[in-house]
Formats: structure tokens, sequence, C-alpha cells
């Protein structure tokens, strides 16, 4: 049996190509990446990642190096759900949430990546396969961009082979965000899937106002018009609105889906690898959203959330946009007449140009 033998955790600060911008995050420049490498006594290395906005992911890097390597280090690396669990309860006093659920998502990652390697399957495969064509969409952070950039970048996103779009809301005046779907709109032509994302900028009145002005331009979803702690809100906005909503980026544990879902608070529930504590957490929560009959759609790390959209029966669309990381990393998300496709390469397939990042370290 295996043990692990190394646990390495590193925090690098990637300049974005271009500064972005949405309506509570304000302008970004920079995302940080917090990095692990888990190898074990065979002499194989997983990886796994998680990221910010630009603050916050020193405390998830101290997270891994000081509090979760050290009680790692002699474990079996194969049952996952053992590890995982010992994780939560090492973190869960100053935890359930925020850099812990990072921390335990960059490692989660990182142990399934090894699994995944050593077993010689791609991890879609090895979390029970599915399908590897993912439908995607391309997903803007585009809320302060001139109507004509906006068009202008979906327009390239068309040429990139993507077949559904999403853009940002969230204006000072919603007659702003109306008349920019409205264009958008035209733009793609009627029946084009088209998805907006407020991102958490209005009161739940608010969000059911939004949601009601949009309704004749034939949306897939809104998505997180509140802030995400409001379960009461979404309930009253799914039943109100007049929208499929979309939310759960923010959502940092499996308690807290499983909460959103059953209350009826969400139409897609909306998952991001790394930080609602991983493989292990995104899989059971699409498994809960089958269960009730929900479709599942995802947020970030497109690269590797492929292999899991690829394993659910219940997926929707994938989301995917550049945060400037793809740089560093040995391959591209292939993308194909709108569906992406996950690489058949064992584990998620994936590594870093780690001397590259060197520059980058914080």
């Amino acid at each position: 049996m295996a043990r692990i033998e190394r646990v390495v955790a590193d925090l690098y600060l990637i300049p974005l190509p271009e500064v972005l911008s949405d309506s509570m995050h304000g302008q970004m420049s920079v995302f940080e990446v917090v990095t692990v490498r888990i190898t074990d006594s065979d002499g194989a290395t997983g990886m796994g990642w998680s990221f910010t906005c630009g603050t916050n992911g020193a405390a998830a890097h101290a997270n891994i190096a000081r509090d979760l390597a050290p009680i790692m280090i002699g474990k079996d690396a194969d049952p996952i759900e053992a590890r995982w669990r010992e994780n939560w309860w090492r973190l869960h006093y100053g935890g359930r949430g925020g850099s812990a659920s990072l921390a335990i998502s960059a490692v989660d990652i990182a142990l399934w990546d090894l699994k995944g390697r050593k077993a010689g399957l791609p991890l879609w495969k090895l979390l029970g396969g599915f399908d590897p064509q993912v439908p995607v969409y391309a997903g803007g952070i585009d809320l302060d961009f001139p109507l004509e950039k906006l068009l202008k970048q979906t327009e390239d996103n068309l040429a990139k082979g993507f077949r559904a779009i999403k853009m940002k809301v969230g204006r000072k005046n919603l007659a702003e965000d109306v008349a920019r779907v409205k264009a958008m709109r035209e733009f793609l032509g009627d029946g084009f899937p088209l998805m907006v994302d407020a991102n958490m900028k209005w009161t739940t009145d608010e969000a059911i106002r939004a949601a009601r002005r949009f309704r004749e331009f034939d949306l897939v979803w809104l998505e997180e018009p509140m802030i995400p702690d409001d379960f009461g809100g979404y309930v009253r906005l799914v039943r109100e609105g007049g929208l499929p909503i979309a939310q759960g980026e923010n959502l940092h544990t499996l308690h807290e889906f499983g909460h959103l879902m059953q209350t009826g608070g969400v139409t897609f529930p909306e998952p991001d690898v790394t930080n609602c504590g991983g493989i292990t957490v995104f899989m059971k929560v699409g498994h809960m959203a089958e269960a009730l009959n929900l479709p599942v759609t995802s947020h970030g790390a497109h690269d590797v959330t492929v292999q899991l959209m690829a394993a659910l029966p219940n997926r929707s669309y994938m989301e995917a946009h550049g945060f400037g990381l793809e740089r560093f990393l040995n391959r591209k998300l292939e993308i194909r007449d709108g569906f992406a496709t996950a690489p058949s390469d064992p584990g998620h397939g994936l590594d870093f140009d780690w001397k590259g990042l060197e520059t980058l370290r914080a």
C-alpha cells in the first residue's frame, strides 16, 4: 500500500490578460492560484489547485501547508472519502467555508488526480463515465465593456467554437442592463442560448423585477442575482421571477447546496470544484441534483471541471472563460461546435509549467 510521502503547496499571482470587472467584485487585474502536489511512496504525484479573485489565497495556502499536510503524511491516499473527512474536521471550527473550503478542494482534486493516474483512467471514466462531449458556454467578465466591445467579444467566442454565451448584468440602472441584453439577443438571434449573471448585485425584490424585465429575451438562466446566503429570497425568485435561476458558485459546503435544492431555490445548481470541497463534493452535488430532477451547471476551472461534467448524466452547460491560467497549462480546452471534450489522459490530464509559474510566486 502506497503512503503519502510529500505534500507541497504553492501560491502564485496570475496577472489577467485584461482588467475585468463585475457588479460586486469591482475591477480584477490578478487572480491568486493555490496549488498542491501530493506524492506517494510509489513516486506517483497528483496535482490540484484553487483560485481567488485576488485576496485570501495566502490563508488557503497556509491551511494546506500548516494544517492539512502534516496530518496527511503517512496516510493511504486511495480512500479519498476518509482523507476528505479528516481534512474537513481538521479545519471545521475555524472553517466551514472560505479559505478552508478552498484548501480542502485543492487537496481533494490532487488526490483524485493521483488516483486516476495510478489507475490509468481519466477522471470522467473513474467517476462513472457518461459522455466526454460536454455542452459549454463562454462566460465573459464584461460588465463595464462598451456595447461594441461586448459584441466583439461575443463574435470572437463564436469563432472559437462556442454556441452559448453568458454576459454580465448589474449596472447602475436596470434600463441599461435591459438594453444590453436586448442588443445581445438581437446580435445572437432567436433561440441562441444566452445567460446573464448579476454577481449578487440585487435585493430579492430587485432581482424579481429584473427577472420579469428579462423574460422577453428567452434566457437560459439568470445567475446569482442576490447574495448566496439569501435562501428564502431565492425560493421567492424562482416562484415569482419567471426565469430559471443558476446559483452556487459561492456556496462552500454540501449542506448549503442540499438546503438550496431541497427548498426549491435554484433551477441550475452551480458548484465550483475549487471552492465547494473538491471533486468529492462536486459529484455529490451533481447526484443530489439528479435525484431532484435538476440539471447541473458549473463555475470556473473548466480544464478540470470538464472531467466531472462528462461523468454526470444531468449536466447542462459547463462554463468556460479565460483567467490567464491556461497559458501555464500543458493543454487547452478543446471546443468544437459548442462542446468541450474531456481528455483521455489518466487523472485530470493536466500539469502546470512550473518553471514559468515560478516567476509569479507570491
